[in-house]
């Protein structure tokens, strides 16, 4: 689980806009970009290369 304080700050390194907490699938989801950055052992893994593509939105 994520720090509240933490994903309060975090924005998408792509476009600096805000993103969504998936819980569920623990990624932190940019729906402007429509990609999704995963969370590794509670740590999220903010490089846009490492992210997935939403193409499904």
């Amino acid at each position: 689980m994520l720090d509240k304080k933490l994903l309060e700050i975090l924005v998408c390194p792509k476009c600096k806009g805000g993103l969504e907490y998936d819980k569920k699938n623990n990624k932190l989801i940019c729906h402007h970009c429509k990609l999704a950055y995963p969370i590794k052992d509670d740590i999220p893994i903010m490089l846009i290369e490492k992210a997935e593509r939403l193409d499904n939105e």
